[in-house]
């Protein structure tokens, strides 16, 4: 049985393709450019962009389980070439958005809902998996203040997230390839663990040897820095979702170890496997 996994070399997609291959599964990945640096050797490569539909074809011959990331420009072309391929199961990687109060107004969770809504209507069998907060978006938020400078920059340092690792996002979607009883589940997953942003820079600097700064800004000044490395709607989200937490604890779930039989990865541990990535 073939498993197609988009969005191999990401840094979720790379742990589910990782985890098939243990589990004994086919794994073929799709690039753009279908090079195999990186990947494991006994993986296949194809050349599939989702939002060139005339590229899916191919890359999905003869498969019958597919990761896939949310791209809504792409997801009907993604659809129509799944069917025809005799797809009969789909993960997908969406959002916690989605389940937020203010899901109608927040142009991420509608983006993440057509894609959803599609495979839903497709007859094809299907999984959501839908984090919080990525642990990874802090590379985003400070990765190059921490460089440029040994400093974090932001206006609430009370703010409280609970961030997950990539490793336990993949770890639900390869158990639900692998294992039987997750079809038609949507899953959302939070860490295990409410931190101020003020306790993440901590737990970097501890993974770094050594104290990082957290300065206090202004919101206009953070809007200004980090437009340096993100759209503004990914901006405006967060400052956003900050507000929001200051001082508030977020949402945790227990949904890995429920699902998978295994702790989810704390804050700190995905530090520490981060640290030369803020080196």
């Amino acid at each position: 049985m073939v498993a197609v996994v988009f969005g191999a070399r990401g840094n979720v997609g790379r742990h589910v393709a990782a985890g098939l291959l243990a589990a004994g599964k086919e794994v073929r990945a799709t690039s753009r450019t279908p090079d195999t640096a990186g990947l494991p050797p006994r993986m296949q490569v194809v050349a599939a962009d989702l939002e060139r539909p005339e590229t899916l074809p191919a890359a999905l011959d003869g498969a019958e389980q597919v990761f896939l990331y949310a791209k809504p420009d792409g997801v009907h072309g993604f659809v129509a070439a799944a069917r025809a391929a005799g797809v009969r199961q789909v993960v997908l990687l969406s959002s916690a958005a989605i389940v937020a109060p203010d899901a109608e107004q927040n142009p991420i969770a509608r983006q993440h809902r057509a894609v959803e809504l599609a495979i839903e209507r497709s007859g094809i069998d299907w999984t959501f998996i839908r984090p919080g907060m990525f642990a990874t978006n802090t590379l985003w938020w400070w990765q190059r203040s921490i460089q440029a400078d040994g400093v974090v920059r932001n206006p609430y340092p009370d703010a409280q997230t609970a961030p997950v690792h990539e490793k336990d996002m993949a770890a639900l979607a390869v158990t639900a390839l692998t294992e039987p009883g997750h079809r038609g589940q949507a899953y959302t997953v939070y860490g295990a663990e409410s931190l101020t942003l003020r306790q993440q820079v901590e737990h970097i600097g501890d993974a770094l040897g050594r104290k990082i700064p957290f300065e206090v800004i202004s919101v206009e000044e953070a809007r200004m820095e980090m437009g340096r490395t993100l759209p503004a709607i990914g901006v405006e989200t967060f400052l956003r979702q900050w507000a929001a937490r200051d001082g508030t604890p977020a949402q945790t779930s227990t949904i890995v170890e429920e699902i998978t039989g295994r702790p989810a990865h704390t804050f700190a541990e995905w530090a520490e496997a981060h640290a030369d990535d803020f080196r």
